[in-house]
């Protein structure tokens, strides 16, 4: 009887300390619980009082502006390089239309007087499917237009790809034509 009585004194003692181990536990999980949600406050107060507007990095504008070429950063999108534009693609297409190819030949000759650029070929979706889908979809519209450059001559050096997929869409509606417009592969000049 007395052993059992021991047992039973042992297996309660446990039992305590194993609770009181949990209580400890849920303590530091909620002081750690608080402790992510007040960083996450000030985190998202400091980031939504930063300036949203995406600007060229400080020394690639300087090294822009030594070069004597007015470039913006936002490439051709921005409409504002002279005989650089940016290329639309059909729904769910990545072949390049005869009015693509032609803009694409008249691109040809600013990148080909701009040697000192590396040219980013962005490839843009509308919002429509899934983001893997987009991604892969805005892929092959950004390698489609660096083949067709490097086909009329241009080295494939000089240029280099990234989809987007439908992550920077220009028109955040909801139309065929905000769907048209974010369609799109936009040329944006790095300084080599």
């Amino acid at each position: 009887m007395y052993g059992v009585r021991f047992q039973m004194n042992k297996i309660v003692r446990d039992l305590t300390l194993s609770f009181n181990n949990i209580r400890m536990r849920c303590k530091m999980l909620k002081t750690l619980g608080l402790l992510i949600v007040s960083l996450s406050v000030v985190l998202n107060i400091s980031c939504s009082t930063k300036d949203t507007k995406e600007e060229a990095p400080a020394e690639d504008s300087a090294a822009i502006s030594e070069k004597g070429i007015e470039v913006d950063p936002l490439g051709s999108d921005s409409g504002n390089i002279n005989g650089l534009a940016t290329v639309q693609f059909g729904y769910d297409q990545f072949s390049l239309s005869a009015d693509a190819r032609r803009m694409l030949s008249e691109n040809m000759g600013w990148i080909k007087d701009h040697g000192d650029y590396t040219i980013q070929i962005e490839g843009h979706c509308d919002s429509r499917g899934s983001v893997e889908y987009n991604l892969a979809l805005g892929e092959k519209r950004a390698k489609a237009v660096k083949n067709y450059l490097v086909s009329l001559g241009v080295s494939s050096k000089r240029l280099t790809i990234i989809s987007y997929g439908k992550e920077k869409l220009l028109a955040m509606g909801d139309s065929e034509s905000d769907h048209d417009q974010n369609r799109r592969a936009n040329f944006v000049p790095l300084p080599r």
